[in-house]
C-alpha cells in the first residue's frame, strides 16, 4: 500500500504520469526537487533582501534587530535539518532502488514547505 502511494505520488509530479520504471520515477522526482529548490531559492533571496532592508531601516534598537543574521542562521540550520530528516525518512529503503525516490520526495516536500515559510515571513516582516 505504501509503495503504491509513493509510486502514484511520484508519477503524478512534474508531468511524469507515464513514468513506469524505478529509474524514470527517480528521474522525475529529482526534476521535481530541482523545481522546488529553485522556487525556494527565489523566495529565500527575496526574503533575505527584505530582512536586510528591514535592518537598514530600523534604528530604534541600536542599529536594528538583526533580521538578516537571524534569517541566515535559520536557513543554514533548516538546510541541515532537511537533509538529515530526508536521509532518515528514506532510510527504510536503504540499499534499495526506492531510496533515491523516497529521499527526493522528502526533500521536495520539505523544500516546498520552507518556501511557504519564507514567503509568510517576508510578508509579515
Amino acid at each position: 500500500m505504501l509503495l503504491t502511494l509513493l509510486l502514484a505520488a511520484a508519477a503524478a509530479q512534474g508531468g511524469c504520469a507515464s513514468a513506469t520504471t524505478q529509474v524514470d520515477m527517480n528521474r522525475c522526482a529529482q526534476a521535481a526537487l530541482q523545481r522546488a529548490d529553485a522556487a525556494m531559492t527565489r523566495e529565500w533571496q527575496a526574503s533575505y533582501a527584505r530582512m536586510k532592508a528591514q535592518d537598514a531601516a530600523d534604528t530604534s534598537r541600536g542599529g536594528g534587530f538583526g533580521y538578516a543574521a537571524a534569517a541566515l542562521a535559520s536557513q543554514r540550520a533548516w538546510l541541515k535539518f532537511r537533509d538529515t530528516q530526508c536521509v532518515l525518512e528514506a532510510g527504510r529503503y536503504a540499499g534499495g532502488s526506492m531510496q533515491p525516490l523516497a529521499r527526493a520526495n522528502c526533500l521536495e516536500r520539505l523544500t516546498k514547505e520552507r518556501a511557504q515559510q519564507l514567503r509568510d515571513l517576508r510578508r509579515e516582516t
